[in-house]
């Protein structure tokens, strides 16, 4: 018996092209860049030497989302600093890698360390160090303002820039297209894509 997808998982999907669908479907773990994707990339500095980074509440939940569906989710940033660690406890979160030169490398460990292949890895980066993890894994997303080679190993870009929602909108689409999105929508009256355009 086929499922009927929820109104809100419809609204995104109408939008998605079946073979990022697809991909989507078998994601296990999704992996987050931090700079430029979880937030704008912007590095503010107090007069003390304070660093200061904004976080997203709607990218926040949509992280909270996918571990409530059982599915992964780890931080991988490039820079080191207690406010990922800070905004990772805040989430939940438990996979945090600081520091990370080789992103590639720490996703192997990740398969290995949970038994799973990098078709059931999704990565959203943005920038060079970015690159290679991409190019592996079933997944690979980036955001609008990505240089161009970036953009090219992405399967799927977001339509949202780094801070303002493009984790949301990724978290979405893969909870979406494996059905999980509706869960959180139970007694949600939501119209179809059709009504809408």
């Amino acid at each position: 018996m086929t499922k009927i997808p929820h109104p809100a998982e419809s609204l995104i999907l109408a939008k998605i092209p079946d073979s990022v669908r697809q991909r989507a479907q078998g994601v296990r773990l999704v992996a987050f860049d931090v700079d430029g994707v979880l937030t704008d990339g912007s590095l503010l500095f107090g007069e003390n030497g304070e660093q200061l980074k904004r976080f997203n509440s709607l990218d926040g939940h949509g992280l909270k989302m996918l571990q409530q569906s059982g599915i992964l989710v780890a931080l991988i940033t490039g820079r080191s600093g207690p406010i990922v660690s800070r905004r990772a406890a805040e989430l939940g979160i438990g996979l945090v890698y600081q520091d990370a030169r080789d992103k590639s490398q720490l996703l192997l460990n990740l398969c290995a360390e949970h038994s799973l292949n990098l078709e059931q890895i999704a990565y959203i980066g943005d920038d060079i160090i970015d690159l290679l993890a991409m190019q592996k894994v079933g997944f690979a997303a980036s955001v609008p303002s990505a240089p161009a080679y970036v953009l090219q190993a992405a399967h799927w870009v977001t339509s949202k820039e780094g801070g303002y929602g493009a984790a949301r909108e990724f978290c979405d689409v893969i909870l979406a297209a494996q059905g999980l999105l509706g869960h959180f929508l139970q007694g949600s009256r939501l119209v179809t894509s059709e009504a809408i355009q």
